[in-house]
């Protein structure tokens, strides 16, 4: 298996630890393998874009999900590092309104799988941080919705420290709490 596969406290959402071959010249690993991804994450999933972003350090994207054609992310960062969260809006679940958060970085070369249903957003620790992520449904501005990274009812512990307040979009500065968001069923 040319990875190890972390559950969270959120069993949906899962860490995904790649084995890197390393020597004196670089490193190489493999970072998506579509049939250890459904035999190990237990997700068969059809990856239809890939995104890529670059922040400075306390810039704080998200919460980002969307209502229709809901996405799931298979999210990594190639430089830098940042603090990643996801939260299950799914009212049905158990689960429903709570988050878990983690360090994805360079240097760990982690990844995380975030299944459709659940709010995505990250804090940029370092400068010049790049994230890649791929999609299981396109983009839709219409069916996109943001939920306020600070909201008391959720409780996220935003690792701050250093930072101070976050920089935010104007779109993610205006995004709704919890009780007031659409989520799904």
């Amino acid at each position: 298996m040319a990875i190890q596969i972390t559950s969270t406290s959120l069993p949906e959402v899962k860490i995904i630890e790649p084995k890197v071959f390393g020597d004196a010249r670089g490193f190489f690993f493999e970072s998506f393998n579509s049939h250890e991804f459904a035999e190990h994450v237990q997700a068969d999933v059809e990856f239809v874009q890939d995104n890529h972003s670059r922040s400075a350090k306390g810039v704080l994207r998200g919460l980002h999900y969307q209502i229709q054609c809901p996405q799931g992310k298979l999210v990594r960062v190639v430089s830098g590092a940042v603090f990643d969260v996801a939260v299950d809006l799914r009212r049905s679940s158990k689960t429903f309104g709570r988050w878990v958060g983690y360090e994805l970085s360079a240097e760990n070369k982690w990844q995380a799988w975030i299944p459709p249903g659940f709010a995505h957003g990250f804090l940029s620790l370092q400068d010049d941080t790049e994230l890649l992520y791929k999609c299981t449904d396109f983009y839709s501005a219409q069916a996109e919705r943001s939920l306020i990274w600070n909201d008391p009812d959720i409780g996220i512990a935003w690792p701050l420290n250093g930072i101070g307040k976050p920089l935010l979009s104007d779109k993610d500065a205006a995004a709704k709490t919890l009780a007031e968001a659409e989520v799904f069923a």
